[in-house]
């Protein structure tokens, strides 16, 4: 009797049933197909009228900031800030006025430190009874055998003008006598001194320095004059 033979097994076997292999394939499709709808179901759609979110902008390296708001400046004072430009308002409404005279008003109030308004003091001028040149005498330096003296003179008056120096001393012998930083005037010498006219006028307020040097008296002069008044100091 002959044997039936056996079916093959494992790899044999599924090569020689080809539906065994459609059969998987079927059951994986459809397995992957219930997920599938597993997930889109899960997903809550978006409500309606609902706005995507916005994206950062980014800023500008280097780009001005631009203010929210601007102060306001400071209230201005026409005529005295040196903020303000333009006529004051009391120069605008008499435009058909003719100007000031500038003189005038140089002669006018100016700010002062704290931004009020200063009266200007007037030029210096003579007192009544005060001479309009005053001088001084002192000694500036003392040595063996001599020394150096000097007449410091202001003009009091309001305008400019010359001046003459008078110094007479016991004996002794002039050396010489000179102004620093100014043309030299005139010197004329006598027995018992000397006479300097000077040789540029000093301007209202100023002052000047009359130097000299004498030998063999003493320093303290018997008389000494500006513009035929005498002189402090000695």
């Amino acid at each position: 009797m002959r044997r039936v033979p056996r079916p093959p097994h494992g790899p044999v076997a599924i090569a020689t049933s080809p539906w065994i292999v459609v059969g998987a394939g079927v059951v994986v499709m459809v397995v992957l197909l219930f997920v599938a709808l597993g997930a889109y179901r899960g997903r809550s759609p978006a409500p309606d009228g609902a706005q995507p979110p916005a994206l950062p902008v980014p800023s500008v390296v280097g780009a001005p900031s631009v203010p929210t708001s601007v102060p306001s400046p400071a209230p201005v004072l026409p005529g005295v800030s040196g903020r303000a430009s333009g006529l004051p308002p009391s120069a605008a409404a008499g435009s058909g006025s003719p100007s000031a005279d500038p003189a005038d008003a140089s002669a006018g109030p100016t700010v002062g430190p704290t931004g009020r308004p200063t009266a200007t003091p007037p030029p210096t001028r003579a007192a009544p009874g005060q001479p309009a040149m005053t001088g001084r005498y002192r000694v500036v330096q003392s040595f063996d055998g001599g020394f150096i003296g000097e007449v410091s003179m202001v003009n009091t008056s309001a305008r400019s003008r010359g001046w003459t120096v008078r110094l007479e001393f016991s004996g002794g012998r002039l050396v010489t006598a000179w102004v620093e930083g100014v043309p030299q005037g005139t010197i004329r010498q006598s027995d018992d001194g000397f006479t300097y006219v000077s040789g540029v006028e000093v301007s209202p307020g100023g002052s000047v320095s009359l130097r000299f040097h004498m030998e063999r008296t003493f320093s303290t002069p018997r008389e000494c004059t500006v513009d035929g008044v005498r002189c402090n100091g000695f």
